[in-house]
């Protein structure tokens, strides 16, 4: 019998097959070496790409099965990682000209969790200049091409910008970026992959370079919801139950068995075929019996205005860059510099004042769920945008602001969401469907998530391959 197919598996059974010898970690690094080698040249995922590092740790991996121990499902699975994220033995740039300063080489809890099962880092993946921008564009770097267009270099997300194009190069299985204003969904919509962001401080920040310290948090993407649930439950410091029950457990649930809320406000002025792609999708997980009605959510627009101020990072990220990192600030992409140029003569008055009304406003929203399970609607409001269409930096303001418009509201209310690739939009680019639940219920969304799936396909099985990636 011949080796099984590693681009069109699930994650769960290539845990499988690692465990009976079907297939090695070696295999799946020369896999991950194999298509970076094809497609890395033109879609520029990573910062920082080490062969011979993959293949150390895949044999360390492998002579670890081989002696009979099992660290995790993560063992021998590509993953690469936010260049935002310490990770021992690389380099960190935060999307900067030049490394940081050491102690942004640390690691911290979750790429502990990752290292300590074995997983193998695939590389550290690019991303926008201090995570600072939802486009990915990057003028020290260059920004990695959205494998979905053949023709134009169209956005691919950000502000985990290689996060996305690493699971579409098919370099790595997992992507773990981070995410504040949308910043693991953006990229996860637009380049028709799962994306997670759980609740603020549900996952620890240390070792990460901060953006926004209220708001940030690591997330995972994958090719799938039911990879998402693996991922989730190996990291996930309040699940001490393994992965299979976990996932097995979710996967009981049908979609009778859940009250969706439908939020209008989420479908509005969305670029051409985007509403109508998750309104398809919703048609049909209703006519499979899925309970939906509409749903008001409070103080959208109040989180919108908000954010359209600088939210809560234009004070925390000034005074970061102006403090420890004073030696990057002339560094600064003038995409990143437009945001904080009105930060000089912003008081630390506003800046308590935005926290209180946040703090307030969540705790409203997260009460008006109700009886709904969870709230739905597009993840993103627009088609990923043209590169060289938005390279003024006040164009490029402008696209952003637009952009983060329905994933900046899950952060500022303290809830936790999930975006699955639903259809394609008029531009043939694709389409994600966000799963908005309270704050603290990441096993919901995941349960809903699942059985969305269950119904709708894959992200392979809904739309399709990306056309600069096509499996082999």
């Amino acid at each position: 019998m011949g080796k099984p197919n590693i681009d069109n598996i699930s994650l769960e059974n290539i845990c499988d097959e690692l465990r009976n010898k079907n297939i090695s970690a070696l295999d799946l690094a020369d896999w991950a070496i194999d298509n970076h080698q094809r497609y890395g040249s033109h879609l520029n995922a990573y910062k920082t790409w080490d062969e011979d590092k993959l293949k150390t740790q895949a044999k360390a991996a492998d002579a670890t099965f081989n002696a009979g121990i099992d660290l995790g499902p993560l063992q021998g699975i590509p993953i690469s990682i936010k260049d935002l994220f310490g990770v021992s033995g690389y380099p960190t740039f935060a999307g900067c000209p030049r490394q940081l300063p050491k102690k942004w080489q640390t690691q911290g809890p979750v790429v502990n969790s990752i290292r300590n099962q074995l997983a193998i880092i695939s590389g550290k993946s690019h991303t926008v200049q201090f995570a600072y921008g939802g486009m990915g564009f990057n003028q020290h770097w260059g920004a990695p091409r959205n494998p979905w267009d053949s023709n134009d270099h169209r956005s691919p997300g950000g502000s985990s910008s290689g996060a996305g194009v690493s699971l579409g190069e098919q370099s790595a299985i997992i992507a773990i970026g981070s995410d504040t204003a949308g910043s693991v969904r953006i990229p996860a919509s637009m380049t028709g992959n799962v994306g997670m962001r759980p609740t603020a401080g549900r996952w620890s920040t240390k070792g990460i370079v901060p953006l926004s310290s209220p708001l940030d948090t690591a997330g995972p993407l994958t090719r799938s919801v039911a990879d998402l649930a693996i991922v989730f439950s190996s990291i996930d410091p309040l699940i001490h139950e393994e992965s299979v029950s976990f996932i097995s457990r979710l996967r009981a649930a049908s979609l009778s068995d859940f009250n969706i809320g439908i939020c209008d406000w989420y479908f509005d002025d969305c670029e051409p075929g985007i509403s109508e792609g998750v309104k398809k999708a919703i048609d049909e997980l209703t006519n499979k019996g899925l309970r939906t009605s509409s749903i008001k959510l409070p103080y959208l627009d109040e989180t919108t205005k908000i954010f359209s101020k600088g939210g809560l990072h234009i004070g925390e990220f000034t005074n970061f860059i102006n403090t420890e990192m004073s030696d990057f600030r002339k560094d600064l992409d003038p995409t990143v510099a437009i945001r904080i140029k009105e930060a000089e003569n912003f008081p630390a008055s506003e800046h308590i004042k935005r926290i209180k009304a946040i703090e307030r406003m969540s705790i409203e929203a997260n009460a008006a769920f109700g009886g709904f399970h969870a709230i739905v609607g597009p993840t993103l409001p627009m088609t990923p945008p043209k590169m060289l269409d938005i390279v003024d930096p006040d164009v490029h303001l402008s696209a952003n602001f637009f952009c983060v418009r329905n994933t900046n509201t899950v952060s500022l209310l303290k809830l936790c969401a999930i975006t699955i690739p639903v259809s394609l939009d008029n531009s043939k680019m694709p389409v994600g469907l966000q799963i908005i639940c309270p704050s603290g219920k990441e096993e919901t969304a995941i349960a809903v998530a699942l059985a969305f799936e269950k119904t709708l396909g894959t992200s392979v099985q809904r739309i399709g391959m990306p056309p600069m990636c096509p499996f082999n």
